[in-house]
């Protein structure tokens, strides 16, 4: 496919745990709401496809985002199955400077649910400048391009909380939870994304696909806690830290034995097992006293 560039310059906490009782029921339904059905971004139609760009609840966050593409033929209404998709997340600063974030490069379709899924992990809402979707269709000799203003809101729920930040490598990564998006008083399957921005590329669209890759084969140690001085650092057994799967993401178990405020403390070791980021912490009880936190670390509440 050709590259093509476009110019973007028309676009331009939560409540915590108290020594006091807390309702934790309430509080996490406003903090934590579950969303469950993928609905429309935008849709688009031309002579030859029908394109709808799906996401849970029909919003983007910052922090990891799961997209859905349904692309249909204009004329019979069915699925095309065999496209080329690509969808390309675009910041443009407010002095006009164009970047990206982690997101698919590629974007698998799924026959059985007729669509093709994808990731975007948005670094920052659109207050300081505006974000734009490039979508970009190959189906044969049939090309279709378009680009499409989206709104990215804050993260309202603490369970899909993101960090960025430079390693003792000197690079730039992010870390962002995927999963439990409502966790239980139980051992949770804990999932997330960990990515590191490629700094030697240029400013071209290509360039802008490749501006973040998912890291190989590091590990994310854990140790999760429970910080507030009534909970005394409390932690809790049975932790695994994050390795990666066949999909790229990273997968561990994180115990929560009780609801309400948690800290994930972090350590990330890259591939030769060097610490890039995080601290061990204290593992002593100390009540009334609030929990030291690792330098990495990511604050949860359900």
């Amino acid at each position: 496919m050709k590259k093509f560039i476009y110019l973007l310059s028309a676009l331009v906490a939560v409540a915590a745990c108290t020594v006091e009782k807390t309702d934790y029921k309430t509080e996490t339904n406003t903090v934590a709401p579950e969303a469950k059905q993928f609905k429309e971004i935008f849709s688009s139609e031309n002579e030859t496809y029908i394109l709808r760009v799906e996401a849970l609840e029909g919003q983007l966050y910052q922090g990891y985002n799961e997209v859905r593409v349904q692309l249909l033929d204009v004329h019979n209404k069915q699925a095309i199955e065999n496209a080329k998709v690509s969808l390309l997340p675009v910041h443009l600063s407010e002095t006009g400077e164009e970047t990206s974030c982690p997101h698919s490069t590629e974007w698998i379709y799924e026959p059985q649910n007729k669509y093709y899924t994808g990731y975007i992990v948005f670094t920052q809402i659109g207050e300081k400048g505006a974000w734009v979707l490039v979508v970009a269709i190959e189906d044969i000799a049939v090309q279709f391009q378009k680009m499409e203003p989206i709104e990215v809101k804050p993260q309202p729920n603490m369970n899909l909380s993101m960090t960025s930040f430079i390693g003792k490598d000197q690079e730039e990564y992010i870390i962002a939870l995927v999963a439990p998006m409502q966790p239980k008083v139980a051992e949770n399957e804990l999932v997330a994304g960990i990515f590191k921005r490629n700094k030697s590329i240029g400013m071209d669209t290509e360039a802008l696909h490749q501006a973040y890759e998912p890291v190989e084969n590091y590990t994310l140690l854990l140790d999760p806690r429970m910080p507030e001085p009534s909970m005394g650092n409390h932690s809790s057994p049975n932790n695994r830290d994050l390795v990666q799967r066949k999909d790229g993401l990273y997968q561990g178990v994180v115990n929560y034995t009780m609801t309400g405020n948690w800290t994930l403390n972090l350590i990330l070791q890259n591939n030769q097992g060097r610490i890039l980021k995080g601290t061990k912490v204290p593992t002593d009880f100390t009540p009334g006293v609030a929990g030291v936190k690792s330098e990495l670390y990511l604050d949860i509440l359900f």
